[in-house]
C-alpha cells in the first residue's frame, strides 16, 4: 500500500520507512500508510519563514481574500473526489458535506468578510487615534502586522477537511504561512485535500505545507514568531503547551480540546410545543451526525425533571428510526466511527457513564447494520443514557466521543446554570425555549463557561444552523476544559496571527504608517476639486474647503415643513429657549449635513460614481440662525477594489462655524472610478 506523502519546501516527499497502516472505517481494509520519517521539519519551518511569509506579506488583505475565494471555488469543483474518499472515514454523504462543504464555506466566508472589513493594504489599523498631548501633535495608534513565522496546525481526526481549512483561512488572510499536520486516523482525506490545493497552483509557494505523520522534533525549532493551533485531547494539548520551547519563546498556542457540551430544554417547552420538538430533533441530530464524533456534539441534555420521561421517550422513538451501516448505502443515516480503536475508546467511556445512569436506548456491544460487517467496521449503536442524579460526577467529567448523550434532570434555572458549569468549559451550548426571560438568565449564567451559545425557538429555527455548526464569523473555542482558545471568529481570528503594536508619533508619521489621513496632518488643496480626480490621481490628504454659507431662520422653517421634522427645538421659540441645551431655535442636524453637502459637492459627471453612506456622524455644537458654515472635506482613506473598475474613498468631513468651532464631524463614503 502506497504511503501518504508530505508536502514541504515546495516538493512532495515519501517517508523513508514502511509507516503505520491506516484502515477503512467501514470495511477494515488497509487504505494507506503514514509516517513522517525523513521529512526535514526544521527545514519546513525555515522554508515557510523564508519563502511563504514574504510572498504573503507582499499581498494586501484583499489580494489574499481573492486567492481564498479562488481556492474555495476550485475545491468546490472537486468535491466529488473528496466525498468518495470521505466514505472510507465512516462518513455518510451528509456527514461528508458537513465536513467538506463546511470547509469550503470557511474559505469563501473569510474571503467575503475580508473584502468588507479589511483594508486593501498590508497594515490593519486597530481602533481610533489616541491623543497623547494637548496640541494634537503627538498621537498614538495601534496597528496590526503579520507575524514573521509559521502557523503550525495540528488537527483532529473527526473533521479532516473543515478542521485544516478553518485554521488555514484566517492565518492566510493575516499573511502567515501554514504547516498542516493531520491526525493519522483520517489523514488520507486531508492528503487528498492538500493534493488538490497544490495542484491548483493558486496559492503562493510556501504558504501551505503538509506533514503526514508524527511531529518529531518540530517543536524544538519553533521561534517567538511562530504559532501553534491544536485540536485534540486536553491531555495532549497540555503536554504540547508545556513544551520547553513553547514556554521559553512564548509561542502563541491556541487549543480546542475536550468539551462536555450541554443543551437545556426550557420549562415552557412541554410536549406539543414547537420548542419541545426542536429540542428532540436537535439532540438526535447531534448524536448521529458524524456518528457523534463532533467536538460540539451535545453530551449533557438538561431537561426539567417533570419532562425527563417525555424527552427520553421522544428521543428514543426518533433514534429507533436511525439506520446504521455502510455510508455508501443511500438508506443509511449514521455511518461508522473513524476506526476500531475509536470504538473501543467510546465503549470504555460508556462504562463510567453507565455506572452513574442507565441505558435508555441502544446497546454498546450490538447494533443492527445495513450492508456492513460488524466485525470489520467500526460501528456502534446510538446510545442514550438516563441519569436521574444530576450531581453524579461521570456525566460532567467523561466524554464518550461518539453517538452518546446523557439526559439529566434539573429543577430551576439556578440549578441548571450550576450543572452547566461542572463541565469546566465547553465549546458550545444551547437553550431551547420560547421564554426570553429564562433564556437571558441561562445565557448570562452559563456564558463564562462557553465559547458559543445558541438560543433556539420557533422564530429562528428555520434559519438556525444548529447547535453544533461552527461559523467563520463566530468564535469557535471555549474556556477551561475546552482548551481556552479561539479559532475563526471573523476578523478576531485573523488578528490572532498578527502582532498588535502601539505606534506613537506625529499625525504625518502615523498617517504614513497607516495609509490614512489623520487630523493634524497636512491637507493639500489645489485648483482641481478632489471630486474631479480619479482613484489613480487622488491622494490621501487631498482636500477642499467650501463656504461660508449663512443659515437663516427661513432655511430652518423650510426644512421643518419640507421634511416634517417639526421637533420643538426647530419650530417653537419659547420651548427652544427653555431647553437647557439650546436656549433658542437651532438648525436641524440633518439640515447642517445637507448644507455641507451642497457646499462640497462637485455636480458635474465625473470620477465620483456614488455616495453610499455616512459613518461616525456626531453633532457637536448647536447652529443658530445667522451662523456661517464652512466645510472641510479631506480624502482620508483610499481602497481600490481588486476586481472592479472603481474603489472606495473615505472622506473626513468637518463642518465649522464662524468662530472655528466644529458643529459636525463625520465620514463620507463614496465610490470613485479608477480612471
Amino acid at each position: 500500500m502506497a504511503p501518504l506523502r508530505s508536502y514541504v519546501a515546495g516538493n512532495w516527499y515519501e517517508p523513508t520507512d514502511a509507516g503505520t497502516p491506516l484502515h477503512d472505517a467501514v470495511t477494515g481494509a488497509e487504505v494507506a500508510r503514514i509516517s513522517s520519517a525523513g521529512v526535514d521539519l526544521a527545514g519546513a519551518l525555515d522554508y515557510g519563514r523564508r519563502v511563504g511569509g514574504p510572498a504573503l506579506r507582499e499581498l494586501t488583505f484583499h489580494q489574499r481574500a481573492a486567492l481564498l475565494k479562488a481556492l474555495g471555488s476550485h475545491l468546490r469543483e472537486h468535491r466529488e473526489e473528496l466525498y468518495a474518499v470521505s466514505t472510507q472515514t465512516g462518513a455518510t454523504l451528509f456527514d461528508s458535506k458537513f465536513d467538506i462543504d463546511g470547509g469550503f464555506g470557511v474559505l469563501l466566508g473569510y474571503a467575503s468578510k475580508a473584502k468588507r472589513e479589511l483594508p486593501n493594504d498590508t497594515v490593519y489599523v486597530d481602533g481610533a487615534v489616541e491623543p497623547l498631548g494637548r496640541g494634537g501633535t503627538f498621537l498614538g495608534q495601534h496597528i496590526c502586522t503579520p507575524l514573521h513565522g509559521v502557523s503550525v496546525q495540528i488537527n483532529a481526526f473527526n473533521f479532516p477537511v473543515w478542521g485544516p481549512l478553518e485554521k488555514f483561512a484566517p492565518a492566510f488572510l493575516a499573511g502567515v504561512p501554514s504547516l498542516v499536520k493531520p491526525a493519522s486516523l483520517t489523514a488520507y482525506l486531508t492528503a487528498k485535500l492538500v493534493e488538490l490545493i497544490v495542484d491548483s497552483g493558486i496559492l503562493p509557494e510556501g504558504s501551505l505545507q503538509f506533514v503526514c505523520g508524527g511531529v518529531g522534533d518540530l517543536f524544538d525549532h519553533l521561534t517567538e514568531q511562530d504559532l501553534v493551533g491544536f485540536t485534540g485531547s486536553a491531555s495532549t494539548a497540555a503536554r504540547l503547551r508545556a513544551h520547553p520551547v513553547v514556554v521559553r519563546n512564548a509561542v502563541r498556542f491556541n487549543a480546542e480540546a475536550d468539551s462536555l457540551n450541554m443543551s437545556v430544554l426550557g420549562p415552557d417547552a412541554t410536549p406539543g410545543t414547537a420548542e419541545f420538538d426542536l429540542y428532540v430533533k436537535q439532540l438526535v441530530t447531534e448524536m448521529t451526525v458524524k456518528a457523534g464524533q463532533k467536538c460540539t456534539a451535545i453530551r449533557r441534555a438538561f431537561v426539567p425533571a417533570e419532562l425527563v420521561d417525555d424527552v427520553v421517550a421522544a428521543v428514543s422513538e426518533r433514534l429507533a428510526k436511525v439506520t446504521v451501516g455502510n455510508p455508501a448505502n443511500k438508506d443509511v443515516r449514521m455511518g461508522a466511527l473513524a476506526g476500531l480503536e475509536q470504538r473501543e475508546e467510546v465503549r470504555r467511556s460508556l462504562k463510567s457513564l453507565l455506572e452513574a445512569g442507565k441505558l435508555a436506548f441502544g446497546d454498546p456491544e450490538h447494533v443492527e447494520l445495513v450492508d456492513a460487517d460488524p466485525e470489520r467496521g467500526a460501528f456502534i449503536s446510538p446510545i442514550l443514557i438516563r441519569c436521574d442524579d444530576p450531581d453524579s460526577a461521570a456525566p460532567h467529567e467523561v466524554e464518550a466521543f461518539g453517538p452518546v448523550s446523557t439526559v439529566l434532570p434539573y429543577a430551576s434555572a439556578d440549578q441548571v446554570i450550576g450543572l452547566a458549569a461542572r463541565g469546566k468549559g465547553s465549546l458550545a451550548g444551547s437553550i431551547v425555549t420560547a421564554d426570553a426571560d429564562f433564556a437571558r438568565q441561562v445565557v448570562t449564567g452559563t456564558a463564562p463557561w462557553h465559547g458559543r451559545l445558541l438560543v433556539l425557538d420557533s422564530t429562528d429555527a428555520a434559519e438556525s444552523t444548529g447547535h453544533g455548526s461552527p461559523l467563520p464569523a463566530l468564535v469557535h473555542g471555549g474556556p477551561g476544559r475546552a482548551g481556552g482558545g479561539e479559532e475563526m471568529a471573523g476578523m478576531r481570528g485573523v488578528l490572532h496571527y498578527m502582532q498588535r503594536t502601539a505606534v506613537q508619533g506625529s499625525p504625518a508619521v502615523l498617517g504614513k504608517v497607516t495609509g490614512q489621513w489623520i487630523a493634524g496632518a497636512e491637507r493639500r488643496t489645489d485648483d482641481v476639486h478632489p471630486f474631479r480626480k480619479s482613484l489613480a490621481e487622488l491622494r490621501v490628504g487631498d482636500a477642499v474647503v467650501a463656504g461660508p454659507r449663512t443659515v437663516t431662520l427661513a432655511d430652518i422653517d423650510h426644512f421643518a415643513e419640507f421634511t416634517g421634522d417639526t421637533f420643538y427645538a426647530h419650530t417653537d421659540e419659547e420651548a427652544a429657549t427653555a431647553n437647557p441645551l439650546f436656549g433658542g431655535i437651532v438648525a436641524h442636524g440633518y439640515l447642517v449635513v445637507s448644507l455641507a453637502a451642497g457646499l462640497f459637492v462637485e455636480p458635474r459627471p465625473g470620477p465620483v460614481l456614488a455616495n453610499y453612506g455616512l459613518e461616525n456622524l456626531r453633532f457637536l455644537t448647536p447652529v443658530y440662525p445667522g451662523d456661517e458654515l464652512t466645510v472641510t472635506l479631506t480624502a482620508k482613506q483610499i481602497t481600490p477594489r481588486e476586481n472592479a473598475d472603481y474603489g472606495e474613498v473615505r472622506w473626513d468631513a468637518d463642518v465649522t462655524k464662524q468662530d472655528g468651532s466644529s458643529v459636525a464631524k463625520y465620514d463620507v463614503l463614496t465610490l470613485v472610478a479608477k480612471s
